[in-house]
């Protein structure tokens, strides 16, 4: 037997045998590309010591990687679909790897903002090859369970990365979180080679270019305005952003309309269920990642735990997260996908409702109940939602549809960073102010206590420093028998050691109350998209024919005309995974028959 796997998954006469392990395989590479962002919120106080970081440079080695990764994914997935799924794997982990290692040995911020962009373009070469993958490996009866896996995997990614993260910030330096990736891009590589077999498109039509810088225009573009605009102010380059993003999009849907081979058919967003699985995608991580940015937030400054400690705290919306999942495997079939879906995403209201709960006085302890309701409403939600979208997509269009999944999932992920991030900042802002008011805080350091919570946190310990000093002098002055200095100095020590306990105080206070008052802005948000995502999804659902997975007659009927039409009058064979079974217009008809 050959070391590298040649045969391509389409000509196999039968499900692969190995399918699980290449599941592995993917699995694997999902989890890099989302330990990536998230590792990164527990390294940030360090790479911002070391390198000198402003907040604007701090925000831009976040968002460096997201920028691309979201603009991208679109085009590069339409591409791997073209030439090769696996290909576009391997290619991508090689990419993520070389600006892994650029990343660790760079020494500014420039350099840093530079590989995290590189890292962005190996991972839309990676995320939607994973699914595409998984959808061509996998026969239509197993691809839940597979999906689910892969839902799990990149829920475990995000209370991982801090964990891993974490052990290696206490013996070396915030590089070590960028080489972590690199044997772990290599073992996926070696075992893309050897377990995941090839898969493209059966049918090569010429890949939709201009569509496709289209897209890379509008979604850059509207992520760098949700960037620039709530973080850096609405000046000229954020609404230059948004208008770019604006006139894009309106032209990328007129072309994508009148082109016969669109990368990605707009027309699918008026079926409800495929609109209203990527609102849910979007919604979800608008609400997971804003929420993670602000509780690693309070675990680490206000709570005081380390890089370390934070990431066991958040093990339990790890474990939660597969639970869920497992859960929703059992409940989808019997209840269907909007029963389903909407219980999950009520879930996630709860969970940052509860959060609204805390003041100066929480502890870790009231952190835990809502990190395991979160982690089950993403195991309930998610899965059946990615089994939705990628159930719409012909076999041909396996990477596209994996893409339009992610895109939406990096466009929530990137908006709740920045809406919440922003309520966050400006609520932390003003609860300052208010607690310092009438205290003799110069201005110059509440406007930088104001800046972050770790500025607050280093304002009050620079109080602290200055009253130690002064208490050094005055023990030096008493040695020297100037007792009416010593007693002056002491005095003014004193002042300041209580100055410093009352700014920390109010550091801390200001910022419990500004996570309690952005959970609730975001549980507001997510409560109404969840009674929108529950308008959208149809109640009438049962597997079809066709293999588009379930949903309504008519929504099953429009995906096999689609299909069909697309496929030049049934010439496209159907997929043997089920991905987009039938003859296309035959499917569309015996749906209709049904």
């Amino acid at each position: 037997m050959r070391l590298v796997i040649h045969e391509p998954v389409e000509r196999m006469d039968r499900p692969y045998a190995r399918r699980w392990w290449a599941l592995l395989v993917l699995c694997l590479s999902l989890l890099i590309i989302v330990m990536a962002n998230t590792a990164l919120t527990v390294a940030a106080p360090d790479m911002t010591r070391d390198l000198g970081l402003s907040s604007a440079d701090l925000q831009w080695v976040i968002d460096g990687y997201t920028v691309p990764y979201a603009a991208l994914m679109l085009l590069l997935g339409a591409i791997g679909d073209k030439y090769s799924r696996r290909g576009a794997l391997v290619l991508g982990l090689v990419v993520f790897g070389g600006g892994a290692v650029a990343g660790s040995l760079v020494d500014s911020s420039a350099g840093v903002i530079a590989a995290r962009a590189v890292m962005g373009v190996g991972a839309a070469l990676i995320m939607p090859a994973t699914l595409s993958l998984l959808a061509a490996t996998f026969p239509r009866a197993e691809r839940a369970k597979a999906i689910t896996l892969w839902t799990a995997t990149a829920g475990l990614a995000i209370a991982a990365g801090p964990l891993v993260a974490g052990a290696l910030l206490r013996h070396h330096g915030w590089s070590a979180t960028f080489l972590i990736n690199v044997p772990v891009a290599v073992v996926a590589i070696v075992g893309a080679l050897v377990l995941v077999p090839p898969s493209s498109a059966a049918h090569r039509h010429r890949v939709d270019h201009v569509g496709g810088l289209l897209s890379v225009v509008w979604i850059g573009a509207l992520v760098y305005m949700i960037i620039e605009g709530p973080h850096f102010g609405w000046g000229v380059r954020a609404v230059t952003a948004a208008v770019v993003a604006g006139l894009g999009l309106v032209a990328f849907v007129v072309w994508e309309l009148r082109h016969p081979r669109p990368v990605v058919d707009v027309r699918r967003f008026a079926h409800r269920r495929f609109a209203g699985s990527n609102l849910a995608v979007a919604l979800f991580f608008l609400a997971v990642f804003g929420a993670f940015y602000y509780l690693t937030q309070h675990l680490q400054f206000v709570l005081g735990y380390d890089a370390l400690d934070t990431g066991v705290r958040m093990l339990p919306l790890a474990g939660a997260v597969f639970a869920g999942s497992a859960l929703t495997g059992y409940l989808t079939p019997r209840v269907g996908m909007r029963v389903t879906v909407t219980a999950g995403m009520v879930g996630g209201t709860a969970a940052l409702a509860l959060l609204t709960r805390v003041d100066a006085a929480s502890s870790y302890g009231d952190f835990v109940l809502p990190l395991v309701v979160l982690g089950l409403a993403i195991g309930l939600a998610l899965s059946p939602c990615t089994d939705a979208i990628m159930g719409a997509f012909p076999e041909s269009e396996l990477g596209v549809g994996g893409a339009v999944n992610d895109t939406s999932l990096e466009l929530g992920g990137s908006l709740g960073i920045a809406l919440l991030g922003s309520v966050l900042a400006g609520s932390y802002s003003s609860h300052l102010a208010d607690a310092t008011k009438g205290g003799g805080l110069p201005a110059g350091a509440l406007s930088t206590a104001q800046d972050s919570v770790g500025a607050g946190y280093a304002v009050a310990q620079g109080i602290g420093d200055k009253a130690r000093q002064l208490g050094e002098q005055a023990a030096r002055a008493g040695h020297a028998g100037n007792t009416e200095k010593a007693a002056q100095l002491k005095g003014q020590s004193d002042q300041l050691a209580h100055g410093a306990r009352q700014m920390a105080d109010a550091v801390g206070s200001s910022f419990s109350d500004a996570v309690a008052h952005t959970s609730l802005v975001g549980a507001v948000i997510l409560g109404v998209g969840t009674v929108l995502v529950a308008v959208l999804l149809p109640w009438k659902e049962r597997v079809a024919a066709t293999g588009t997975g379930t949903g309504t007659d008519e929504e099953d009927a429009a995906a096999g005309t689609d299909a069909g039409a697309r496929a030049g009058s049934g010439s496209e064979p159907g997929s043997r995974t089920g991905s987009g079974a039938g003859t296309g217009v035959e499917g569309g008809r015996s749906a209709v028959a049904r």
